[in-house]
């Protein structure tokens, strides 16, 4: 097994090229769009996964996650919840222990989602459970993927209103990257086993 640098300074992060997921990003807002990238999906053995919740900035106000983001190598489906809730389709997919959900701090996304619909989690791989038998200290996202790739995820988009009438392309694509960089962050530990 090879293993990776322990960790990364923020400063050496800041002068790395910049990824981002170049794939197709599907927006999900109806329960039948849900259904369709359910069905998508469901042939998948592991698909990146992540969540947005829209951030608060006063004290004591908190808001339930408004996106859930799921990805293959070359698609995202980005599944507004504060539109669709979590369809009958979707909780399929999440409990289906066939389908290997990889993700950061999962533990957080599953409760997050768990207050919008009970489900039991299936299949759900954190990776910062996994990252230190290949000598990864850190937690982050960013830090992890650089450690890897030696490229940098932007976080430009991360506080930003995840309930807009309409999501930007900007956050779209952040939020696109963060599930698709959970599943490339997999498959290289993989490779590396």
């Amino acid at each position: 097994m090879n293993s990776f640098r322990t960790t990364i300074e923020k400063s050496e992060i800041n002068s790395m090229p910049i990824a981002a997921f170049g794939g197709r990003i599907i927006t999900i807002d109806t329960p039948d769009a849900a259904d369709k990238a359910a069905k998508a999906l469901s042939g998948e053995t592991v698909i990146g996964l992540d969540t947005e919740t829209r951030p608060s900035f006063r004290k004591g106000v908190m808001y339930n996650v408004s996106l859930l983001q799921l990805s293959t190598a070359d698609t995202c489906f980005l599944i507004r919840l504060n539109r669709v809730e979590i369809p009958d389709s979707i909780v399929e997919l999440l409990e289906n222990p066939r389908i290997t959900k990889v993700g950061i701090s999962l533990h957080d996304d599953f409760q997050a989602l768990c207050k919008r619909r009970s489900f039991k989690a299936g299949g759900f791989l954190d990776l910062q459970k996994i990252v230190g038998e290949y000598g990864i200290e850190e937690k982050s996202l960013q830090k992890i993927f650089a450690i890897i790739f030696g490229q940098k995820i932007s976080k430009n988009q991360q506080l930003t209103n995840w309930e807009k009438d309409v999501l930007t392309d900007k956050q779209k694509l952040y939020a696109a990257t963060d599930a698709w960089a959970c599943l490339e962050i997999y498959n290289r530990l993989k490779q590396n086993r």
